[in-house]
């Protein structure tokens, strides 16, 4: 049996851990540890949070001026209420603003979990979702909510007047648009499923119909209003972005 050259078991020692490396987590920690960075990674996000609410709430009055614009004039029925609503929006608009330091201290608790080809893939799809999320926001905010409002106030009448309190009216906005948010996420978990092989194209043409159906029955779940507008609202885009993750898989991952 041929012994191999000094020089030829160096290229084989080096070229196995590259492989093995990338199937091994970055780190190792014990429980403890594990506990401890848990709590300092909760604790910065917060105090990102804290931060965030406290500048949203220096400008309340421009975010409210825009969240009331496809409603009009608000009222408020208790003393209380516009107060606390006005926590409420600072809050869910701070939460916002520092999103992206808060999934940037959930990247850094798993990231020592995590094997080098797994980081790779979290590189791409983290901030894939978070563009995707706020496009929902932004698409239900500006495009669906003024049109969702107008409907419902035009069940108004001379002795039947619309007036919606500021609290409603925010909780409404917030099941509002949320959903939107993570309809939007479709096309990524669609995208990620054809990559590893589980969807096709083949198989995305052959269940579209069960797909439409799946999307109305999804809505009347998610929809903050039993009607059928709000629930066509959020199906229909649901509807194209399917066939967008449709058009994706064909033509661009070619499966």
């Amino acid at each position: 049996m041929q012994e191999k050259t000094p020089a030829e078991l160096s290229a084989v020692d080096q070229s196995l851990p590259v492989q093995a490396d990338e199937e091994k987590p970055a780190g190792n920690m014990s429980l403890i540890e594990h506990l401890e960075e848990l709590r300092k990674r909760i604790i910065r996000s917060l105090i990102a949070v804290c931060i965030g609410s406290g500048i949203c709430y220096y400008f309340i009055e421009d975010i409210m001026h825009y969240l009331v614009l496809p409603a009009g004039k608000l009222y408020y029925m208790q003393p209380t209420e516009a107060f606390f609503t006005y926590i409420k929006v600072a809050v869910f608009s701070g939460f916002l603003l520092v999103l992206p330091i808060v999934l940037y201290q959930i990247w850094c608790f798993v990231l020592p979990a995590l094997t080098i080809r797994e980081r790779k893939v979290l590189l791409i799809v983290v901030p894939s979702s978070f563009f995707l999320f706020f496009g929902g926001l932004v698409f239900s905010f500006f495009l669906v909510l003024p049109a969702a409002v107008k409907f419902f106030i035009g069940f108004g009448t001379d002795s039947l007047m619309p007036l919606f309190s500021v609290g409603k009216y925010f909780d409404f906005v917030i099941s509002f648009v949320l959903p939107f948010g993570a309809v939007f996420e479709l096309p990524l978990v669609i995208v990620i499923l054809a990559k590893i092989g589980f969807v096709t194209s083949k198989f995305l043409v052959r269940k579209w119909r069960l797909v439409v159906f799946l999307a109305f029955v999804i809505a009347a779940v998610i929809s903050p209003t039993p009607d059928i507008f709000t629930q066509c609202t959020i199906a229909l885009p649901m509807i194209v972005l399917y066939f967008s993750s449709y058009l994706i898989v064909r033509f661009v991952l070619r499966k």
